[in-house]
């Protein structure tokens, strides 16, 4: 027996019982949306269930509303069909109808499920009409008193189901507290942020785990394809990613709460493509972006790409984000969280956490490319920087660093990035550029290290060629360390634009480094804020005294080209500060 359509009126029931349930209990827009378009749709108006009027009527949006850049109704319905499911999956299991969302529509659609189908409840029904009398019959009692005995004995039985169900949850979860107790490692109670308890075998798996992130696309109208295609190789590039390849339809059974998936579909256009970015366990959508006609031309679709993935997939992105404020990160993760705290407003205390976190995974056998990488770029910290951990640290040390992480990842651009960036600071400003081209043409998509290949070329005094690819990486996202503005700072002030190099230091608010300060020094003095420029040469002064008295010297020691140095020194004394070299 199949499921059949159900009536209005068993609709209206199934729809008040859904609302009223505790699975339905948390979540207003859920209720409000669910009744909104069954409501619709059952007085003749499913034409009606597009995204611009469900916006509109049950969001409170107003004309202006633009599904491509809000995605409201998207991350509601898509939250209204996990409901759904969690709902029939549990307290409504018997439900005799069920409301169905269908994937791509706001359109509801019903079933009146067999009784067979129903589970146990179902089958006492069943029981129950076919013990009872035909017309005419007699003897209603012994028929009545049938019935009860039945609707007893199936009580007892669910009663019993139950039982035996929250037993087997209990033994479960005992299992659990057992196994995750069981081959602790010694000192495990005063573990490190890179570490977390468990057997040796599950640490081994998680301490060097990085997100999963799957790809799957629907069906392919050849824009969508491309899209996927691209999607693909850009990702394969990222080393802060493992990269999952599966098969179009086939489904993630099981994710992990570090399992993410980029959803690849027609968009709602011709010509158009949808790209969503999901937590899978969760179903939260992180990032909803529709290509257009001409993101997806051949000559245009690296960029956009770029875009997407740079704002998804490196630390300072949505998956980590995400990671983060869910309390998800554990190992390398949570290391290269706090890596990238450090690098958005440095001191000393975060250095030496993020520092900590890295060595505490060598020490336990990590041997990653990622790590050996981070490890070379903070000891290369230290030392410039003064910081007083590690306390050995050396520019020798950190170049080790880096050429274990080459050894190890021989295709990383993690690795030849970080191996280019001490090169520069040892001085050899040829190589640096060699090694971070390298890890640039190992991932073009990522622009992190399109930044560090920037600022590079900047620092060599190839400003023409730098400023492009650096203001490439600032203006693509907001959320970037603070030398990507400053990289942008000196190569437009070199080549003299002097406003543009004003915008980029007037971002430098976060972090107190002296020649940040400095930057937004001579920005202020470019735009005549007097206000502004005294305020800062009163702190540069009192907190980096040595720096105020010859900023020239500083920019030596950074191994700036002499041109930029004495160009920087210049402008500092103009606006009132230092002294000439």
């Amino acid at each position: 027996m199949v499921a059949s359509t159900p009536a209005a009126p068993a609709v209206r029931e199934a729809l008040e019982e859904l609302v009223a349930s505790e699975t339905f209990a948390r979540s207003e827009r859920a209720r409000k949306l669910l009744r909104y378009i069954v409501e619709r749709e059952l007085a003749g108006e499913a034409e009606r269930l597009k995204g611009f009027s469900i916006a509109v009527d049950v969001f409170g949006k107003d004309a202006e509303f633009d599904s491509a850049t809000d995605a409201v109704v998207r991350v509601q319905a898509g939250r209204l069909r996990e409901l759904l499911a969690q709902y029939y999956a549990g307290e409504g299991a018997n439900a005799p109808v069920r409301i169905i969302v269908p994937r791509g529509s706001y359109v509801p659609t019903y079933e009146t499920l067999p009784e067979a189908a129903r589970g146990e409840d179902g089958a006492v029904q069943h029981v129950v009409e076919a013990a009872s009398p035909v017309p005419g019959a007699s003897a209603p009692q012994a028929d009545d008193a049938r019935s009860a005995s039945v609707l007893q004995g199936s009580s007892f039985r669910r009663q019993l189901r139950y039982f035996w169900a929250a037993m087997a949850l209990v033994i479960v979860m005992l299992g659990i507290l057992v196994f995750r107790n069981i081959g602790t490692p010694t000192g495990a109670e005063t573990a490190g942020p890179g570490d977390f308890r468990g057997s040796t075998a599950s640490i081994a798996d998680a301490i060097d785990k990085l997100p999963a992130v799957h790809i799957h696309s629907g069906q392919d109208d050849g824009a969508s394809g491309r899209v996927a295609t691209v999607l693909r190789t850009a990702l394969s590039g990222f080393d802060t990613i493992d990269l999952i390849a599966r098969d179009r339809s086939e489904k993630v059974s099981r994710p992990d709460n570090t399992d993410f998936d980029f959803a690849i579909s027609i968009g709602p256009s011709a010509g158009t493509v949808l790209v969503e970015l999901q937590h899978m366990a969760s179903g939260r959508i992180l990032m909803s972006r529709v290509l257009v006609a001409d993101d997806v031309l051949p000559e245009t679709i690296d960029a956009s790409i770029a875009e997407i993935v740079s704002s998804a997939i490196p630390v300072s992105g949505l998956i980590y984000a995400y990671i983060e404020q869910n309390s998800l990160q554990q190992g390398l993760t949570t290391c290269l969280l706090l890596g990238d705290d450090y690098y958005m407003g440095q001191d000393a205390a975060k250095h030496r956490a993020a520092y900590q976190c890295l060595e505490g995974l060598t020490n336990r056998g990590v041997k990653s490319p990622v790590v050996y990488s981070e490890l070379a770029s903070l000891q290369l910290e230290a030392v410039t920087d003064g910081y007083a951990y590690p306390p050995d640290a050396s520019p020798e040390g950190a170049l080790a660093l880096a050429h274990n992480a080459v050894q190890t990842g021989a295709t990383s651009p993690f690795a030849h990035r970080a191996y280019g960036h001490i090169q520069s600071r040892i001085g050899d400003r040829a190589e640096a550029v060699r090694w971070i081209r390298k890890a640039y043409e190992l991932n073009t998509y990522d622009l992190t290290m399109a930044a560090a290949y920037g600022y590079a070329l900047v620092l060599t005094g190839s400003y023409s060629e730098g400023v492009p690819i650096m203001k490439r990486a600032v203006e693509s996202t907001s959320a970037h360390p603070g030398w990507w503005d400053y990289g942008l700072f000196l190569g437009e002030f070199m080549l003299g634009n002097r406003y543009a190099a004003a915008r980029a230091a007037n971002s430098l608010t976060t972090a107190k480094k002296p020649h940040y300060l400095a930057a937004r020094l001579i920005a202020a003095h470019f735009v005549s804020d007097k206000a502004r420029a005294s305020g800062l040469v009163k702190e540069l002064s009192a907190t980096y005294p040595k720096f105020a008295t010859d900023p020239s010297a500083v920019f030596a020691k950074g191994r700036y080209p002499e041109e930029l140095r004495r160009s920087l020194t210049k402008a500092l004394r103009a606006a009132g500060l230092g002294q000439q070299s």
